[in-house]
């Protein structure tokens, strides 16, 4: 049976902060308006913009999926080329629903431990460059942290939205993880997306304790002057607007939101580090934030998925990821990696 209370195939698996919990009931009294016209939303906004610049404009949604179309619908068209990395979730895990909503084509480019490089950029440029047959190139996708759990440092992110900003592609950010890059990085929101040269931002918020809240922040004002229309077509304007903005209140007080990402890191490492020293475990990409890479002998997947829910991450292979969450024990990591060593000595 799995143990009901580690289950490490993703940051999904964990609840609801309780402070964010108590938020909710909160904003559970009375009567106000919808549709973010209420005093929740703009306190959150408020929130949101002293991490990220007065002028940034916030668009809170329900899924890191609508979260992604959107912010996209904001810089592309039908006829439109997004590059991203090959195993990005925008590429791989979202049901080809930027291209259903928006008709853009997606790219994806070699990438080395998840991260999109400047010499894969420029080739797949060089290679868009006919105007008659294929699609314009028009944004740069970066995962941060990415599919591996790997981190872009902060001078090789401006290098890259350079690059980008010198073909004339808008550079988005999926940043379902931001938090526990900003911790592992110990530097400011800011710093990794409008002040790395990133235009717009699907920013994070449900794998690190809401219940449903992600939000697409744009820093350009013309972009964002589409959003509250893209939004509302893209069927994404919730209704009762403050159980959205609520969370984000809890989430930026007293910088919950780093605690929480700083606390799933650290479970991350120490899970890390009792792995390697087990004899038939191999860790094959860096833990730098909340996952962990790992490969086994093939014999111990189905006893590790009974022990602790974790996800098979290459079919036909024995490589497994584990994704830690703000509530996770490092009490837990110990039991689990004993049961690991358990079935080393088995061996």
């Amino acid at each position: 049976m799995t143990n009901p209370s580690l289950l490490l195939a993703s940051d999904n698996a964990s609840g609801i902060h309780p402070a964010v919990l108590h938020g909710l009931q909160q904003a559970n009294t009375a009567h106000v308006p919808g549709y973010g016209s209420d005093d929740y939303t703009r306190r959150a906004e408020q929130a949101f913009q002293a991490h990220f610049g007065d002028d940034a404009s916030i668009f809170m949604v329900t899924t890191g999926t609508a979260c992604n179309v959107l912010a996209l619908r904001a810089v592309t068209q039908s006829i439109d080329a997004v590059f991203c990395s090959d195993i990005a979730h925008l590429f791989v895990d979202e049901c080809s629903a930027p291209e259903h909503a928006i008709g853009c084509k997606l790219i994806g480019l070699p990438s080395t431990e998840g991260k999109v490089t400047a010499a894969a950029l420029e080739q797949a440029l060089a290679f868009q460059l006919d105007p008659y047959h294929r699609n314009r190139s028009k944004v740069l996708s970066l995962s941060q942290g990415t599919e591996y759990g790997t981190l872009y440092g902060l001078e090789e992110l401006r290098a890259l939205t350079r690059l980008a900003h010198e073909q004339g592609l808008k550079v988005h950010m999926d940043g379902a993880r931001l938090a526990n890059a900003a911790a592992a990085l110990d530097v400011p929101l800011r710093a990794l997306t409008r002040d790395a040269g990133v235009d717009v931002l699907s920013f994070g918020g449900t794998k690190n304790g809401l219940m449903m809240a992600e939000a697409v922040i744009v820093f350009d004002t013309e972009l964002a002057a589409r959003m509250p229309a893209l939004r509302k077509q893209g069927m994404q304007l919730v209704s009762k607007h403050r159980f959205l903005a609520a969370q984000y209140l809890a989430y930026f007080k007293d910088d919950l939101w780093l605690r929480n990402a700083r606390h799933a890191n650290r479970m991350a490492a120490h899970l890390a580090t009792r792995l390697a020293a087990i004899p038939g475990v191999e860790l094959i990409a860096p833990t730098q934030i909340n996952m962990v890479f790992a490969r086994v002998p093939p014999h111990w997947v189905e006893p590790l998925q009974r022990l602790s829910a974790c996800n098979l991450w290459l079919p036909g292979t024995a490589e497994l990821r584990f994704v830690t969450s703000f509530d996770t024990t490092e009490a837990s990591i110990d039991a689990f990696a004993e049961a690991v060593g358990a079935l080393a000595r088995q061996a």
